[in-house]
């Protein structure tokens, strides 16, 4: 008799619980990748959105004596209204417009989720991100220039947008335990970097022939991982028992299936208040340091290409194709700080070794913009420290909060503590890229000088806030 081949005695080693948890961690990895994917357009159009045009030439008349090119240093390219003076804070209130509206909505997000079905919450919300994405880049096909147009749409965006977080978090959580958890979110939190390379290659392949397409190819891809949501995504590992032999039978696994009895309980507990998820020891710390710390992830997000744009004199697609070093090394950063504190057991200390070595980082990555090749390993490395941190918070500890001790087996918290971790977050998110508009127009440095203050910050949070003790918060 042949031997049965290794791959199929891989697939045969795991059970049906296991293949259902796989596919919901790669369905929700693949959801998210595409709201982040969603957002980063505008940082890679920005460069475009205000061009000079001094290096556009001209050929001689025929009535002109001359042989040579003419060139026209004062041409101005920019897409109205952004051609002004002032266009560094234009953009910052862009930018603003979406954070500050995500923010708000983050709070409320989490409150709503907890008590609608998660995957209509979540598929509605990303149709109608994709709606308004794909507005933004029809602004160009139809030649709006109003800045009304644009922050209404980066602010229905921003709401639209606070669907995501707190609903997939809830549903990786709802089907993955507390054993390894820092290691299986840092592996599945590297969707935010995916989704901000693949944002940027998708954008910086059209920024310089059509901008709008920038905009409207990601809408298309998020509204359609939205109907991918209605039709497939498994919200908690109760549901599964529905069909028992689907997933099995589908990939020609023959799997033993044992009879689930499943026992209600009398009265199911009712959805955690917005206080008393305030009251769950850790949550305040955590998100106030998480404010310091998006602060500095989210001035990366929305101005690195721009900065690298003028500081190095690179095009848009040059300067966002090297941006995504940022996001690589964020990748690394993420899973990095959720093997350490799987290993060691403390998150908080994870986080603020990270915080202690990524201020210094941001201050030299300034200093080796001409010398290429060290730039990109600082951008290795600085993504790693800014990103490790950050993910760890949003993830492994929103969900060790959300379901900690003090609730006493009540589920129905994990995505309301998760909106306000990541919500006040989002104020950080929203502040940063706006100083970062007006503290450009003082020179870069002050940017930079503002990223490492952020970064100093979070790390007090841990040490020196009155009611912290960093060996309490540690899981």
């Amino acid at each position: 008799m042949a031997p049965v081949p290794p791959g199929i005695r891989f697939l045969t080693s795991f059970n049906r619980d296991q293949w259902y948890r796989a596919f919901t961690f790669g369905l929700t990895f693949l959801l998210y990748t595409s709201f982040h994917l969603s957002r980063k357009p505008i940082s890679i159009v920005k460069s475009e959105l205000h061009k000079n045009c001094s290096h556009v030439m001209e050929a001689p008349s025929e009535s002109s004596s001359s042989q040579q090119p003419v060139l026209h240093p004062e041409l101005d390219c920019s897409w109205k209204p952004f051609d002004r003076n002032n266009y560094k804070q234009l953009l910052g209130a862009m930018d603003y417009s979406f954070l500050c509206a995500y923010a708000i909505g983050m709070y409320l997000s989490g409150i709503i989720g907890e008590r609608l079905p998660i995957r209509l919450y979540l598929t509605v919300g990303m149709l109608t991100s994709g709606l308004f994405t794909c507005l933004f880049g029809l602004g160009y096909v139809y030649d709006v220039h109003s800045l009304g147009f644009y922050i209404f749409v980066q602010v229905a965006n921003g709401l639209v947008q606070t669907t995501g977080w707190p609903s997939v978090v809830t549903c990786i959580g709802n089907w993955f335990g507390k054993g390894r958890r820092g290691l299986i979110m840092g592996l599945w939190n590297s969707h935010t970097s995916v989704g901000n390379i693949l944002g940027s290659l998708i954008a910086g392949y059209y920024v310089s022939s059509n901008w709008g397409l920038s905009f409207i190819v990601p809408g298309v891809i998020i509204a359609a991982m939205g109907v991918i949501c209605f039709l497939f995504l498994i919200e908690h590992d109760s549901l599964k028992n529905i069909k028992k032999k689907i997933l099995p039978e589908s990939i020609g696994v023959c799997v033993p299936v044992q009879q689930v009895v499943v026992v209600k309980s009398e009265a199911e507990p009712s959805a955690i208040s917005f206080m008393g998820a305030l009251r769950i020891p850790g949550v305040v710390e955590f998100s106030l340091c998480l404010l310091f710390a998006k602060l500095v992830s989210y001035t990366f997000l929305f101005w690195l290409p721009l900065y690298i744009t003028k500081a190095a004199h690179l095009d848009a697609k040059k300067a966002g194709d090297l941006s995504t070093l940022f996001d690589v090394g964020g990748i690394v950063g993420g899973i990095l700080a959720g093997v350490l504190s799987d290993k060691m057991g403390k998150r908080a200390t994870t986080c603020a070794v990270m915080l202690l070595l990524a201020a210094p980082t941001v201050c030299h990555s300034a200093d080796l913009i001409q010398e290429a090749c060290a730039f990109k390993g600082m951008l290795l490395v600085c993504g790693g420290l800014v990103n490790g941190p950050y993910a760890l918070i949003t993830t492994a500890v929103s969900a060790d909060l959300g379901t900690h001790k003090s609730l006493k087996g009540n589920a129905r918290a994990l995505s309301t503590v998760t909106a306000i971790i990541d919500g006040t977050g989002s104020v950080g998110a929203a502040v940063g890229p706006l100083l970062a508009g007006l503290l450009s127009a003082q020179g870069w440095d002050q940017v930079f000088y503002m990223l490492m203050t952020a970064d100093f910050l979070a790390l007090l949070i841990f040490c020196k806030f009155p009611t912290v003790n960093i060996s309490k918060l540690n899981f």
